[in-house]
Parts: C-alpha cells; structure tokens; sequence
C-alpha cells in the first residue's frame, strides 16, 4: 500500500532540511576559500570565479604541508594500535571466561567517559615524565588512551556475536589462538574494524586540545592547531579565505574516506543488530 502523497512530500522536505543543513556549511567554506579582498565580505550562494590563491597560499607558504603530514602520522598510528590491541583484548573478554570479565570491560569504557579537560594536568605530567613533550609520540600516546576503550567495546559486542561453532572448529584443527584470530576472525570482522577504525581516524585527525597543549613548535602540529593559529599581519587582518581554504584541505580526506568505505560502515553499524 503506498502511502499518502503528503507524507512523500513531507518525507522529502525533511530529507532535503538535513542535507542542506549538513551539507551547506562545507559548500560556503569552498566559496569562502575561492574568494579574496572585499569579496570575502560579501553574502554570495554561486562561485564567481575559479581563484585557487587561497590554496596555493596555504600549500606553498610555510608547513601547512608537514602539518598535514603530522596528523596522517598521528591518525594512522593510532588507528594500527587501537584495532592491534583492540581486536586481542575483544577475543579475550568475548571468548575466554575469566573472574570479573565483564567488570573488566565496564572499567575500560568508563575511561572515555571522563573530559578531556579532566586528564590534561595529570597526562601533562605523565608526557613530560617519558619525555615526550613536543613530540607525535604524545599524541599517539593520549589519544589511545580515548579511542581504545571504545574500539574495544565495539568489537567485543561483534565478536560475541560470531558462532562458536568456528572457534571450535579450527580448535580441532589444532590453530592456536593467535591463528584463530588471524585467519578465522580477521575475515568476519572487517566491517566493524572499518567502522571503528575511521571513528578512531576522525577523532585523531580533528582532536585539537592535546595538540595545542603537547606540542609547541609549527613543525610538529597537527592541522587543527595549525588553522586555528593562522592569523594575519595584525589582530584585525584575519584571513578568512586561508582558515576556509585550509580548513577544506582538511577535510577533503575524511570525506574520501567514508565514500569509499561507506558500504562498511553501513555493514559495521547494523552488524549484530538481527539476529536469527
């Protein structure tokens, strides 16, 4: 039975609300950055013309470029860690029975509940102890301590999900658990590895707090420092089409990154949520 016509129109005016609002904002950031001078002061919805000296000031000048590479760095190495020690941890608490298994777990996702602000003195301290001020190590360092406890959870909830009767099988066949995770696990679990590690990618990429309170030299920051440390010849010279040109740069890799992963994600997300 198909439904009314006013509830399709009113289906898709809702729809096209939510994309305007998510989508506009990024569409006027690419204007913003195509534009320069007086321009910049102007309300206009339409591209006037193709002007690229926003990004050619920000990719040529200075170490916006190694900035970019900093947070590649920084992201990539914490996702590796996080699903390394993530997918280990969740074939423990999903499948060996131990003493106070599950208050194991409710201990390792309580850490991400605490604010970020409430650590910083004391991993501060802890940074400064192992000498890691100033350095990409700390970054990796405090961000694992935020995106572990949620990957952890996240696969521990799929793998228990995931029949037995496999485990049991290449028991039989004398594979040792390291191999069961290896070979029998890996394969199964690659949408939820998807999903949690480009959640785990975004956080390390767009984090800002750490970063400016870690690091302390341009060489070594990430982008999201960098932009909001761009300023211009005087207080009231604020490049707007550098911060948006920049801040589109930025962003460019996330979006590539949930397109082509996208049927992952969707796997990863509704993963265990039917079963039978």
């Amino acid at each position: 039975m198909k439904p009314p016509l006013w509830q399709s129109i009113g289906f898709y005016i809702l729809v096209g609300v939510i994309v305007l609002q998510a989508l506009f904002p990024f569409y006027y950031a690419i204007l913003t950055s195509l534009e320069d001078g007086q321009a910049l002061f102007e309300v206009n919805y339409l591209p006037r013309a193709l002007n690229l000296a926003n990004y050619q000031a920000m990719l040529s000048g200075g170490v916006f470029g190694k900035q970019i590479l900093n947070s590649v760095f920084v992201a990539t190495v914490v996702v590796i860690l996080s699903l390394f020690l993530a997918v280990t941890a969740a074939y423990a608490l999903s499948r060996i029975r131990f003493r106070g298994r599950g208050l194991l777990l409710l201990t390792v996702l309580s850490v991400s509940m605490f604010p970020q602000i409430a650590v910083l003195s004391g991993l501060f301290e802890v940074i400064r102890y192992f000498g890691l001020f100033n350095s990409l190590w700390s970054l990796v360092f405090s961000y694992m301590i935020f995106t572990l406890p949620f990957t952890v959870w996240v696969l521990t909830t799929f793998m228990r999900n995931l029949p037995i009767e496999i485990e049991e099988a290449a028991i039989m066949d004398g594979a040792s658990s390291f191999t069961i995770i290896r070979r029998v696990f890996l394969p199964l679990m690659w949408p939820a590895m998807v999903t949690t590690g480009l959640l785990a990618f975004i956080h390390a990429w767009n984090e800002f707090l750490f970063a400016l309170t870690f690091l302390s030299t341009d060489s070594q920051r990430t982008v999201p420092v960098a932009i909001a440390l761009i300023s211009g010849r005087s207080e009231f010279e604020i490049p707007w089409g550098n911060i948006m040109a920049a801040s589109v740069i930025v962003t460019l890799p996330l979006v590539a990154l949930v397109l082509v992963f996208q049927r992952k994600i969707v796997s990863g997300l509704t993963a265990g949520a039917v079963k039978g």
